[in-house]
């Protein structure tokens, strides 16, 4: 279980997260919801352990990240959680194997060409990141993710770059995996839709949680507006 307890975050004297408290069960898939500058994306940084709260607390299966030095909190990420961004941050100069191999390595997983084949990239293995569609490169990026085997998968906007039929097809994928693995998933988007997927909706407005809901029929992402 995530818990955090009056989490506070500032950027050069601007308050960004105004006392966040709030808990995510393990297993769980819940939407942060909110408009550019409404603190999503810096809740989600915290929750991870990419950057340290200024105030309050934030404990990860009983681990208080606050007390963790740099060299712990880096083993810690490494360990425990994985990232899917908007932008797929691949490594140009690798493969699509060779960038999923990263993310194996960190969890010593010897099993990536398994996750490449769940992706639909066992044809791409060998390719340059740079020759793939927007789509196959965000491919990469969860089966990157996936091959470290995390307990908690961050998402920030993972569909937001992607067009409507593309956008559907990676959040159908993500979300069935998490399903069949029970890992923890929380994602940041500004899209209402998305919402009606996960089963916990957070909404952030202004760096404080104004909205907080269970949903306990959750949507295909091909049944949502878009």
């Amino acid at each position: 279980m995530i818990q955090a307890k009056d989490v506070t975050k500032s950027y050069n004297g601007t308050q960004v997260l105004r006392g966040i408290s709030l808990d995510v069960a393990d297993g769980d898939f819940t939407v942060v919801l909110g408009a550019s500058g409404s603190g999503k994306s810096t809740l989600l940084n915290v929750l991870s352990g990419l950057e340290r709260a200024d105030g309050g607390s934030v404990d990860y299966d009983g681990i208080r990240l606050n007390a963790l030095n740099d060299k712990q909190l880096t083993a810690f990420r490494k360990r425990e959680v994985a990232f899917i961004f908007q932008l797929y941050y691949l490594l140009p100069h690798l493969s699509v194997k060779n960038n999923v191999k990263l993310g194996a390595a960190l969890a010593q997983n010897g099993d990536y060409e398994s996750i490449l084949a769940a992706v639909g990239l066992s044809d791409k293995a060998n390719a340059n990141p740079s020759t793939l569609s927007g789509g196959e490169q965000q491919r990469v990026c969860i089966a990157r993710a996936l091959a470290k085997q995390p307990k908690t998968l961050f998402l920030d906007e993972p569909t937001g770059a992607l067009d409507e039929q593309t956008g559907r097809e990676i959040l159908d994928y993500i979300i069935r995996l998490q399903q069949e693995r029970r890992f923890t998933m929380i994602m940041v988007t500004h899209n209402r839709n998305i919402a009606e997927t996960a089963n916990t909706v957070i909404t952030m407005n202004s760096g404080r949680i104004v909205g907080l809901s269970r949903n306990d029929a959750p949507k295909s992402a091909f049944d949502i507006g878009w």
